[in-house]
């Protein structure tokens, strides 16, 4: 049995590494620091993934590889293209398999279900560049130079998922029942997916054969509308609903100062109208169950109050 090498120690790569390391695979991680908090048996490795030699030092006798790891939000056009290249020529020399963790952007403007079977129609620069990257991939599998499998989650939220549009910037002033603001519509229903299901998604893909070839959805609970989501976990923190909405405008302003926020504009269609990912494909042919949100809030909420230094709940 091969090693299963982990590309990214964020949120996504530190929970496909929990599941792999449940079931008993020899696992590393990597990361350009080579530090990260890891149990016994866990080795980080210290790389450079846009430099071949790099790569291919930390995949040689990899049985699965995951891709967790991207360029700063707004360096994506310059980088993400050279980065998957490098992963992907590495992944294909060591004849691992390659596990990639996307978002929804591709699919642009959908009205009604997202599903694995859509087109990719996006006309945002990032949905374009993230339809690019996704038929790269698909094209290498059918030449048979690489085997693959794409998994593709919602909004994440979750224990250590702080960078996220439903990470601190949400959930710090929540838990000190202080106001958190968000973009986009309080209304629409919109589909959250929990960091730990993400995780465990990968895993699957990592080590079943028949995921091979195909797009996944990361299996998500029933859509709520943001307040609704607030709601519960302001609840879930002891306090009344505070979340507050923020308009375009807002984002535009700090677009000013911060090259992240200038990016999100495009992409905030997503939280104006519905956004419902479909996710039944994932559950029917691997059995995955999505965590309830009430029990994924719980934990959320738990987590952000120990790092507020606040007591437990």
């Amino acid at each position: 049995m091969g090693k299963h090498v982990i590309l990214g120690t964020g949120p996504i790569g530190r929970y496909t590494m929990e599941e792999l390391v449940a079931n008993g695979h020899e696992v590393m991680m990597v990361n350009r620091s080579g530090q990260a908090q890891v149990p016994d048996g866990v080795k980080v490795e210290r790389t450079d993934l846009y430099t071949e030699s790099d790569v291919d030092r930390v995949m040689r006798g990899a049985e699965a590889v995951y891709q967790c790891a991207q360029p700063a939000y707004h360096q994506w056009t310059e980088r993400f293209p050279l980065l998957q290249e490098r992963i992907v020529e590495g992944a294909a020399k060591a004849g691992a398999k390659l596990i990639v963790a996307d978002n929804l952007y591709m699919y642009g403007e959908v009205q009604g279900q997202i599903h694995e079977g859509l087109p990719y129609s996006a006309t945002t620069k990032k949905g374009r560049l993230r339809a690019m990257l996704s038929d790269r991939l698909h094209e290498a599998h059918r030449a048979g130079r690489l085997r693959t499998a794409i998994v593709r989650g919602s909004d994440y939220y979750g224990p250590h998922a702080a960078g996220s549009a439903f990470g601190t910037l949400f959930f710090r002033p929540l838990v000190q029942g202080k106001p958190a603001r968000m973009f986009g519509s309080l209304d629409q229903p919109h589909t959250f997916t929990f960091i730990r299901d993400f995780g465990r998604a990968m895993a699957t893909a990592g080590q079943r054969e028949e995921a091979l070839g195909e797009v996944w959805h990361v299996p998500s609970a029933e859509p709520v509308s943001v307040r609704r989501f607030a709601e519960m976990a302001y609840a879930a923190a002891g306090y009344p609903n505070r979340v507050r909405f923020m308009n375009r405008l807002t984002l535009r302003l700090g677009g000013l100062f911060l090259p992240e926020a200038r990016e999100a504009v495009e992409m905030l269609y997503q939280l104006e109208k519905p956004f419902l990912v479909d996710s039944r494909k994932c559950t029917v042919r691997f059995g995955l169950q999505p965590t309830p949100l009430e029990e994924g809030i719980r934990q959320t909420v738990e987590w952000y109050r120990k790092e507020a230094g606040l007591p437990r709940g």
